[in-house]
């Protein structure tokens, strides 16, 4: 069996704390570990081979930096240049797990899925094993809990060895219809989660989606190793239509099985969901962070950086960052996209980033900011190293708060440790490293007529991001 994580969703719903440049699927909601790092954790004790991971391009070092901390160091990370849906990045990966005349069971699943009862899980998962060596295409149908229109619906068939066949799927109902659906005992949420030999569901595909199919064949034979990740051929893999699974293949199968899973599942698809699934207070609170309540009722409060005191009200969700605070009714927590839309519009920075962005050398945060001047907090990883790069428009000055710095100037490389600083001027070749065994913390100022991260050229970087 060999795992298939997709990662590539943006999690809008959850700004302000999901963002672009830093989806919910990278964040810690549920526990101390990222949404992914649980979802590859959750496989130990399953007998399989390393997880493939298929992401987009932006995130390529979120999800390698994710999986060394928790150990993981052999996984494939499969890059998709453009988003096109479950049903093509699925196909990449069982395209590349056939390689070599393999035909491995892959076992699908989201990286942003929430799931309590990982017992129950992995149990789950050796019942739809059994099913896929069979030639089945398997979902599995959450056992639900109550009545709801955030998710789409699986009606059983007739009852296998294994779990049923799968009667039909159906759209988000409304309230009475879902209403009518959990009652009657015959309707599952629909997981996303899927198991499958690689040769059954691409055999599948080829019937069904046979554009998808032959695009993604296509685009697989041109792939490209670059550090630990793999690439697909841009112009062939653009070309490929933007389908779901669901609709590909598995509305249109006569193999479709289903498994019922009854293990705390939740796809943290808002933040109300959260607030169901979150731990309560006597008044029906889920708090987070440095928060102080009174006369509050069952509301959600996330407090990232500041103290948070909500007084009086019931029902709502409050998320406090460094940069944005969000104030909703809980019942209307799902119209955040509506927000999140207005602020791509605009073209605010709020849409994407954070005011700490993460870059696969460490990170840095806006912590000031004015007309003609910029302050940030840089933080070097030991042994990392920024790209060699020049500005027009600014210049810099670096304060060292700890840790040792290498600093190139042109032709000059000098070393500065805490409390030293250097100046770099408009328009000069620059570098910085961290030679250390320790994170490398430094102030950065910036001083000019343009601040805009655009104003970078790159002429080397070892993480292939270099202009020239």
């Amino acid at each position: 069996m060999k795992p298939v994580i997709l990662a590539g969703g943006t999690g809008s719903r959850l700004w302000p704390k999901s963002r672009a440049a830093l989806p919910k699927q990278f964040l810690s909601l549920t526990s101390d570990k990222t949404m992914i790092q649980e979802t590859v954790l959750r496989l130990n004790g399953i007998e399989s081979l390393p997880p493939s991971i298929i992401c987009n391009e932006e995130h390529r070092f979120l999800v390698a930096e994710q999986m060394r901390q928790i150990g993981v160091d052999n996984s494939d990370i499969l890059l998709e240049p453009v988003g096109r849906n479950t049903a093509p990045a699925i196909a990449l990966a069982a395209f590349q797990a056939s390689e070599n005349g393999e035909d491995p069971v892959l076992l699908v699943l989201a990286a942003d899925h929430l799931i309590k009862d990982s017992d129950t899980f992995r149990t789950k998962i050796k019942e739809a094993q059994a099913l896929a060596e069979q030639g089945k295409l398997v979902t599995f149908g959450i056992v639900p809990t109550q009545p709801h229109t955030g998710y789409g619906y699986i009606k059983a068939g007739n009852k296998l060895n294994i779990g049923f066949d799968v009667s039909e799927f159906v759209e988000k109902p409304d309230m009475p219809t879902a209403t009518q659906y959990v009652s009657s005992g015959e309707y599952f949420w629909n997981s996303g989660m899927f198991m499958f030999k690689a040769s059954a569901f691409l055999k599948a595909l080829e019937v069904h989606a046979p554009d998808i199919y032959s695009v993604c064949k296509k685009a697989i034979e041109k792939t490209e190793k670059d550090l630990d990740f793999v690439r697909v051929d841009k112009d062939i893999f653009a070309s490929c239509p933007s389908d779901s699974i669901d609709y590909a293949v598995m509305e249109k199968t006569s193999e479709a099985a289903m498994v019922t899973l009854d293990a705390g599942w939740s796809d943290v698809g808002s933040w109300s969901s959260l607030w169901e699934t979150g731990e309560k207070d006597a008044n029906g609170n889920v708090t987070i962070g440095d928060t102080l309540l009174e006369g509050t009722t069952n509301s959600y409060v996330n407090a990232e950086h500041s103290l948070v005191a909500v007084i009086g009200l019931e029902d709502v969700v409050v998320v406090e960052t460094k940069d944005a605070v969000m104030v909703a009714n809980k019942k209307n927590a799902e119209h955040i996209k509506t927000v999140v839309n207005r602020l791509k519009a605009e073209k605010r920075p709020e849409f994407e980033f954070h005011r700490e962005v993460f870059r696969p050398w460490g990170s840095y945060d806006s912590i000031d900011n004015g007309g003609r001047f910029k302050v940030k907090r840089i933080t070097v990883k030991p042994g990392e190293k920024l790209s060699v790069q020049m500005h027009h428009h600014r210049a810099e000055h670096w304060v060292v708060v700890s840790g040792t710095a290498n600093v190139t100037i042109g032709d000059e490389t000098q070393m500065l440790t805490e409390n030293e600083s250097v100046y770099i001027p408009i328009g000069a070749v620059h570098a910085l490293e961290n030679p250390g065994k320790i994170p490398l913390e430094l102030i950065e100022v910036q001083s000019g007529a343009y601040l805009g991260e655009d104003d970078i050229v790159r002429f080397s970087d070892r993480y292939g991001r270099s202009d020239k």
